[in-house]
C-alpha cells in the first residue's frame, strides 16, 4: 500500500493538519521510551506511572502533558494501563522493536495529535541533509513512519475507540504485524468513513442500511458517525429509527458515550416526548452528565411539570451529579410561572448555599418574573443591585424594566433608563429601540417614534422590518396612507425588505379604506418580492373584495391560496358567504355554508348572519327563521345582529307593525339594546 499523505487523505486516513498539535524533539525520546515500557499485568499501573512521569519530564507545558498523557495511555483508571501498542505480549515486542528503530534511525520524530482524530501520527523527519539531497517531495514521501489507531480524546472530550496497531512501512521502518489483521482493521477504517460520508452528505436511510450492513459482518461501528446519524432521525422527528440506531449500537459491543444519549434524548425532548426521553435515562449504559440532566429538566419545566422536574433533580443529586448554574436557572424560570418570584428566590438562595454562582441569566430570570407580577419598582431595585451581588447587568436585562415601564405608561423612566445605560456603557440593541418605538406608536406619538428609529445608526443599531412595522401600522390606523407608503420605500432603500406583517398591516388598511384593486396588486407581487403570503394575507383581500362587490374574484383567490397548500377557515367563509348575500346570490352563499360541515368548519354567528341577511334581502324571511332554529339546534348563540337582521326583514316584507313589534319584546327582554332599536326603528 502506498503510505503518501495524499492517498492516505483520500482513504480516509488522518493525515496532520490544520487542528493538531506538534512535539518535536521532546516528543522523539518521548514516544520512544513509551514504546519501550514494559506492560504490566491488569493488577498493577506502575505503566501508567512511568509514561506520567516520562510526559512530564519531556514537555514542559502542563496542558499538552495532560494531552499526551490521554494519549498515550488507553483506558488508565489507575487499576489496570495499556500504551498506545499494547493488544498483546505480542503486540508489545513488535512496539518496542519498533520503538528501538525509531529511535536508532531518526534524528527528529513529530508527535502529531489530531484534535478530532482516531490515530497518533509519528512523523518523520530524517534530518537537514534528506531535503537538500533528495528534495521536498521525497521528503514528503517518506514522511509517515507509523500510524496507530489509538484510543484517544476528540476536541469535545469523546473517548474514541481502540483499535489493533498498524504501521507504515517507508523505507527505514519496521513492517505491520500480519497483514490479515491489517486488512480486516483496514476495512473496517473504510466502512465507518463510508458511514461517516453518507451521513454528512444527509443519507440517512442509506447510513442506517449501511449500519446494519458492518453489524451483521461483525465490524465495530464508530460511535461519532452514528452518534451524528441519530442526530440526524431526531431532527426530522423519526425518533423510533433514532432509538433504533442506538439499539444496534449496543448490540454490535461498542460503548455509546454520554454525548450520544444526550443526543436521542435531545430529540424526544423535542417533540415533547418525556416519557420516552426519561426511558433512555434509566438505560444509559454511562453515567449521565449535567447537560444530560438539564436537557430533560428543561423539557419537563417547558411543559409545566415543575414537581416532576424536582423528582428528577433529586435523583440527580443522588448519582452525585451536581448541578450547575443552568440547572438552577430553568428551575428558577419555572418556579417563578408555577409558584412565584418569592418560592424562586428560596431556590437561588439554595443555589448560593451549594456554591453554584448565580449568573446574569438568572438574574434576567427572576427580574422578568418580577416584571410580571407587577412590581416594576422592586425590579429597578434588584437591577440596581447586581453589581453588589457580583453580577453586571447586561442589555436584555435593561430591555426586560424597559418592557415593562413601557408597558404601565412610565414613558419618562424609560427614557431615563435609556440614559443611564448610555452612561454606564451598556450598549441598547436593536430590542431595546424596537421596545421604545413599539410603545410611542401605539400611543400615537408617531413622531417621537421617528426620532427614535433615526437615532438607531447612532448607536450602532441598524433597523429591522419590526422597528419599520410599528410606525407603518400607526400611519394606517390614522389613514396616512401616503405617510405609510412613503416609510415603506425609505424602508426598503435602506435595505431593510418588508416581512408578511409589513404587507399584511399595509394590506388591511387599502381595503378597509376601498383601495381594494392596489391591495390585490401588491398580493400579486408579494411572491416575485420572496415574502409568501399567509392565510391572513387571503383573508384580509377576499374579505376585501367580497365587501365592494367583487366575489368571484375573491372566489378566484380561494382557488388559488387552495393550490398554494393554505386551507381556507371560518373567516375566509364568512366572508365570502357575505359577499355572496349582499349581492343577491343567496343559493350560492348556502352552498358555500354547506361545504364548511364537509371541510369539518363550524360555522360561527356571522357566518349565520350572512346567510340569514341574504335570505331577508331575498324576500325569504320564513327561511331566514328556520335558518334561525338551525343555529340555536346546532349550539351557536344568536347575537344582536341575528334579531336586528331578522326584523328588519320582516319590515321588508311589508309587516312594519309586526316587526316593530318584535323589536319592542326584544328590548324590553334585554335581547336588543336600546341604541341599536332606535336605528332600526328608523330603517323600517
Amino acid at each position: 500500500m502506498c503510505w503518501k499523505p495524499t492517498v492516505l487523505r483520500e482513504r480516509g486516513w488522518f493525515i496532520p493538519g490544520r487542528g493538531t498539535k506538534k512535539y518535536k524533539r521532546a516528543g522523539t525520546q518521548l514516544v520512544c521510551a513509551v514504546l519501550s515500557l514494559h506492560v504490566p499485568s491488569k493488577s498493577a499501573n506502575p505503566c501508567g506511572e512511568q509514561v506520567n512521569n516520562l510526559v512530564s519530564r519531556a514537555v514542559p507545558d502542563y496542558t499538552k502533558q495532560r494531552t499526551l498523557q490521554k494519549l498515550l495511555l488507553i483506558g488508565y483508571s489507575g487499576s489496570g494501563t495499556s500504551t498506545i501498542f499494547k493488544q498483546s505480549t505480542k503486540n508489545h515486542r513488535l512496539g518496542a522493536r519498533i520503538g528501538a528503530r525509531v529511535c536508532s534511525n531518526l534524528s527528529s520524530v513529530e508527535v502529531l495529535v489530531g484534535h478530532r482524530a482516531r490515530f497518533l501520527v509519528l512523523s518523520v523527519n530524517s534530518g537537514g541533509g534528506l531535503r537538500k539531497q533528495q528534495g521536498f517531495r521525497k521528503q514528503r514521501r517518506n514522511r509517515i513512519c507509523a500510524l496507530s489507531k489509538v484510543e484517544t480524546f476528540s476536541s469535545n472530550g469523546r473517548l474514541l475507540n481502540s483499535e489493533k496497531t498498524q504501521l507504515g512501512q517507508p523505507s527505514g521502518c519496521s513492517p505491520s504485524s500480519s497483514q490479515e489483521n491489517y486488512s480486516e482493521s483496514f476495512e473496517e477504517l473504510q466502512s465507518n468513513n463510508y458511514l461517516r460520508r453518507l451521513v454528512r452528505n444527509g443519507e440517512l436511510e442509506e447510513g442506517f442500511k449501511h449500519l446494519e450492513g458492518m453489524v451483521y459482518r461483525g465490524d465495530i461501528p464508530d460511535i461519532i458517525p452514528c452518534t451524528s446519524l441519530i442526530r440526524g432521525f431526531c431532527r426530522i422527528g423519526r425518533t423510533k429509527k433514532a432509538t433504533r440506531v442506538m439499539e444496534i449500537l449496543e448490540e454490535s459491543g461498542a460503548v455509546p458515550d454520554v454525548i450520544t444519549y444526550n443526543v436521542l434524548i435531545s430529540g424526544y425532548c423535542k417533540l415533547g416526548e418525556i416519557d420516552s426521553a426519561l426511558k433512555v435515562l434509566e438505560r444509559m449504559s454511562v453515567a449521565p452528565d449535567v447537560v444530560t440532566y438539564n436537557t430533560i429538566l428543561r423539557s419537563l419545566c417547558d411543559s409545566g411539570k415543575l414537581k416532576q422536574a424536582m423528582q428528577v433533580l433529586d435523583r440527580q443529586l443522588q448519582r452525585e451529579c451536581y448541578p450547575d448554574v443552568i440547572t438552577y436557572t430553568i428551575l428558577i424560570e419555572a418556579t417563578c410561572k408555577e409558584s412565584g418570584v418569592a418560592q424562586a428566590m428560596k431556590l437561588l438562595d439554595e443555589m448560593r448555599n451549594k456554591g453554584c454562582k448565580p449568573d446574569v441569566v438568572t438574574y434576567n430570570v427572576l427580574i422578568n418574573g418580577i416584571c410580571k407580577e407587577g412590581r416594576l419598582d422592586e425590579a429597578i431595585k434588584f437591577l440596581n443591585n447586581m453589581p453588589s451581588y457580583g453580577c453586571q447587568p447586561n442589555v436584555i436585562t435593561h430591555n426586560i424594566i424597559l418592557r415593562s415601564m413601557c408597558s404601565t405608561g412610565r414613558w419618562m423612566d424609560a427614557e431615563k433608563l435609556l440614559a443611564e445605560m448610555l452612561r454606564k456603557g451598556c450598549s441598547p440593541s436593536v430590542v431595546t429601540f424596537n421596545i421604545l418605538i413599539n410603545f410611542l406608536c401605539r400611543k400615537g406619538l408617531l413622531g417621537r417614534a421617528i426620532d427614535i428609529l433615526e437615532r438607531m445608526p447612532k448607536h450602532g443599531c441598524t433597523p429591522n422590518s419590526l422597528s419599520y412595522n410599528p410606525l407603518l401600522h400607526g400611519f394606517c390606523k390614522e389613514k396616512k396612507m401616503d405617510r405609510a407608503i412613503e416609510y415603506l420605500e425609505i424602508m426598503v432603500s435602506r435595505g431593510c425588505y418588508p416581512d408578511i406583517v409589513t404587507y399584511n398591516t399595509l394590506l388591511t388598511a387599502l381595503c378597509k379604506d376601498g383601495k381594494v384593486d392596489v391591495a390585490v396588486e401588491i398580493l400579486n407581487q408579494l411572491s416575485y418580492k420572496g415574502c409568501s403570503p399567509v392565510l391572513i394575507t387571503y383573508n384580509t383581500v377576499i374579505d376585501g373584495l367580497s365587501k365592494v362587490g367583487k366575489t368571484e374574484h375573491a372566489i378566484k383567490l380561494l382557488d388559488e391560496m387552495r393550490k398554494k397548500g393554505l386551507q381556507p377557515d371560518i373567516i375566509t367563509y364568512s366572508s365570502l358567504v357575505g359577499g355572496l348575500s349582499r349581492e343577491g346570490k343567496v343559493n350560492e352563499a348556502i352552498k358555500f355554508f354547506h361545504d364548511l360541515k364537509r371541510l369539518g368548519v363550524r360555522p360561527n354567528a356571522i357566518t349565520y348572519n350572512a346567510v340569514m341577511l341574504g335570505l331577508c334581502k331575498a324576500r325569504q324571511t320564513d327561511r331566514a327563521i328556520d335558518f334561525l332554529a338551525y343555529m340555536v339546534s346546532k349550539g351557536c348563540k344568536p347575537t344582536e345582529a341575528t334579531y336586528t337582521i331578522l326584523i328588519e326583514g320582516i319590515a321588508y316584507e311589508g309587516l312594519a307593525k309586526e316587526a316593530l313589534e318584535l323589536l319592542n319584546e326584544l328590548c324590553s327582554r334585554g335581547v336588543v339594546k336600546k341604541s341599536s332599536a332606535e336605528q332600526v326603528v328608523v330603517k323600517v
